[in-house]
């Protein structure tokens, strides 16, 4: 009796009550669920380059790492896969001129007397081995100066308002000495940075394809006999 009690004054008082408060009440409970589901279809990675035909024009990212972090861990990110589709498109390129046999002239070293035809009888990571020392540091110590630039002389910095991720433009002799990219229109220069990661994207995983393919027999679907050796090396 006291339930029904209690029900029958609560319909009373949503009787007299004015229409403006009941729907101002109802009002959040009816956006709530428009709101979360909102935000749960929502990315931190929509509207970023690199969705295309293969993905559907939508952001794959099916761990949700976009959403780790601030806009600046996004931007982090976005650069830190430029750096890496950069760095892999050199090392396949350089993958195929080392196991074609085709080689500088003359020395590489002076000093031991290395010849480039010597080395490039070697495996690719044994021509990395047989390079002298100073080889080596010379070139280590350029790909840092490189990076220092890159990370200190650029403003705004890429993880900065304002700062765009993977943007080289203010190493301006060694970005584009040439100036290729001055005489593109901004549609062909998104075509291209597209492009850029695209191509990136696939020659990390042929690089990567290739140091392992000799030691998993069967690992890659070409019919190609990879040179035996180390899969890594250390850098000196």
């Amino acid at each position: 009796p006291s339930a029904a009690l209690f029900i029958r004054c609560a319909k009373m008082s949503l009787s007299f009550a004015s229409p403006t408060v009941v729907s101002a009440l109802a009002a959040p409970m009816a956006l709530r669920p428009a709101v979360q589901s909102r935000h749960l279809m929502m990315s931190a990675a929509d509207g970023m380059e690199g969705a295309a035909h293969e993905t559907g024009f939508k952001t794959w990212d099916p761990l949700g790492l976009a959403d780790l972090g601030s806009p600046a861990t996004l931007a982090f990110f976005r650069h830190a896969e430029l750096k890496h589709c950069r760095v892999a498109m050199a090392a396949f390129t350089g993958w195929l001129v080392a196991v074609s046999g085709v080689h500088f002239p003359g020395l590489c070293s002076f000093s031991e007397g290395v010849s480039f035809e010597d080395i490039s009888k070697l495996t690719p990571l044994e021509q990395w081995t047989a390079v002298p020392m100073l080889g080596k540091a010379q070139i280590l110590l350029a790909i840092g100066i490189i990076e220092h630039q890159s990370e200190w002389k650029i403003k705004p910095h890429y993880m900065a308002v304002g700062g765009q991720p993977g943007n080289l433009k203010g190493l301006k002799s060694f970005w584009d000495p040439v100036g290729f990219t001055s005489k593109l229109s901004a549609a062909k220069l998104e075509r291209q940075r597209l492009s850029e990661i695209k191509n990136g994207r696939a020659a990390m995983i042929g690089i990567i394809s290739v140091l392992i393919a000799h030691n998993v027999p069967g690992s890659i679907p070409l019919p190609i006999n990879f040179p035996a050796g180390a899969s890594f090396v250390l850098p000196l």
